[in-house]
């Protein structure tokens, strides 16, 4: 009978060891592996959207908020979600120096190797700058992301629960086989009203440059395209005979694309959401976590090419930088945009 006893405990202690050791592999998975939760799958469903679908983001520094847009089937994109930005460092404007701990403004893209699944800020993608605007004023910096751990030194910081969300959602839709997503990175809601409130700022010139790319999603719900010539981003425009422009070399003949303006009830839908939201005319409207120090916890199809900016590379000697001339094409709509 003893020993009976002791096979029995020999036995009962296999099966438990087992029965632990099979929980822990179904249990603990690399976020970067992970689905994305129920709620956030039916969310998409009842939005009609769905986890591969391609995506765009936009990232406003005064508000601290980033948004995530998802394609549907009309090729056009839909607001899914808006996310706080826990830190962000530097001030309203462009980067210009490694080191200046200051985040970027610009248009940016995002391709399968940008893709962090092992940063040491829990998960990260690298917002590829600079990108050729950039290095066309001799502006220098590297490994510039939007990351987890809510500590920003020159970049877009989230919790690692929201950070963790957006990275699967830029997963699955690369996955899905959109070849780069675009990011829009602003200093804040480029309406005609806040722009307007920054008219004495050094930047004022470089953001009506933005406001170009800004009106022109806010139209069509499309990723505008993007090229650099002469100093300045210019959108929505094609080159004659296929030119090639060059970043710090004067725009070739071009033409205006034509505008293909979203119904009207999409746009009606994006100004009741974005109702009474204002840059704040004096501050910064900086994260609770950039001023008191504090780190919070995370929160328990069709392929298309947005711009043709280039792949960021490591800034090359260029003149002093000079003030961009203005485009000769038709001035952009005053139009308000960005969520």
């Amino acid at each position: 009978m003893l020993r009976l006893g002791w096979v029995n405990v020999v036995i009962a202690a296999g099966v438990l060891t087992s029965v632990i050791a099979l929980g822990g592999c179904g249990q603990f998975s690399p976020p970067y592996l992970k689905p994305l939760s129920a709620q956030t799958s039916a969310l998409l469903a009842e939005k009609g959207m769905s986890e591969q679908s391609p995506i765009l983001v936009r990232i406003f520094k005064s508000e601290s908020e980033l948004e995530v847009w998802k394609a549907k089937d009309d090729g056009r994109f839909y607001h899914f979600k808006t996310y706080p930005i826990c830190d962000w460092s530097g001030k309203l404007g462009p980067k210009i120096n490694q080191g200046d701990r200051q985040t970027p403004e610009g248009f940016y893209l995002v391709s399968a190797p940008q893709m962090n699944p092992k940063s040491k800020y829990y998960l990260a993608f690298n917002l590829g700058f600079p990108n050729s605007y950039d290095r066309a004023y001799g502006r220098t910096g590297a490994d510039i992301m939007v990351h987890g751990d809510c500590k920003s030194s020159g970049c877009y910081a989230m919790t690692d629960g929201v950070v963790e969300e957006i990275y699967i959602l830029a997963r699955e839709a690369l996955a899905g086989g959109q070849e780069s997503f675009q990011v829009q990175a602003y200093p804040f809601r480029m309406t005609t009203a806040n722009l307007a409130r920054h008219k004495s700022e050094q930047w004022y010139e470089f953001w009506r440059n933005l406001k170009e790319g800004y009106d022109y999603f806010e139209v069509t719900r499309r990723p505008p395209k993007v090229d650099v010539c002469d100093k300045r981003y210019l959108i929505n425009a094609s080159f004659v005979g296929g030119a090639t422009p060059s970043p710090v070399g004067a725009c070739p003949a071009y033409e205006r694309l034509p505008v293909q303006a979203a119904p009207r009830i999409r746009l009606q839908e994006a100004s009741a959401k974005s109702k009474g939201r204002t840059a704040d005319a004096g501050g910064l409207g900086k994260p609770l976590g950039s001023w008191f120090g504090l780190t919070f916890g995370p929160p328990k199809a069709p392929v298309y090419q947005a711009f043709t900016l280039g792949p960021a590379t490591p800034a090359t000697p260029v003149p002093t930088p000079t003030k961009p001339v203005k485009a000769k094409a038709k001035p952009a709509a005053t139009a308000t945009a960005a969520k």
